[in-house]
């Protein structure tokens, strides 16, 4: 007993065959820094401040998200109630950060990072200790 094909197979096996072997820029900078130096070895940066914070409302954030995109390095990231932008800054920076921090500081969500990573007492200390640069 034969059987009749309406279809022909397709050649293609894996319907991800297109997919990039190398991961994009974007996604590397989303990587936790932990996982990046263990697939990749530690980064090249020198030591940096990062400011994290949500949309929010006022006349506040339009500027806020200028300042951030004039940063070292700006990344936008999330979606949704999830969406945050995220700007580096390195001690040379501490002017710019100064001011960008000063519109986010008491907004829910606002993050300080040291070497992309939540350290204990980054608001009360090291960001205090970073102003000193600014009496150069």
């Amino acid at each position: 007993m034969a059987v009749e094909r309406r279809t022909q197979p397709l050649e293609k096996f894996w319907p991800y065959a297109d997919a990039s072997e190398e991961p994009t820029a974007e996604e590397l900078a989303a990587l936790d820094p932990d996982l990046h130096a263990a697939l990749f070895g530690p980064r090249d940066l020198p030591f940096s401040f990062t400011i994290v914070f949500a949309k929010f409302d006022g006349d506040q954030y339009a500027p806020a998200v200028a300042k951030a995109r004039q940063s070292a390095e700006y990344l936008e990231v999330g979606s949704g109630d999830a969406f945050r932008h995220r700007a580096r800054f390195f001690p040379g920076d501490a002017r710019q950060m100064r001011d960008l921090f000063d519109l986010t500081a008491h907004h829910p969500g606002t993050e300080v990072l040291i070497d992309d990573r939540p350290v204990p007492y980054a608001r009360e200390l090291w960001l205090p200790l970073l102003w000193f640069l600014l009496l150069r």
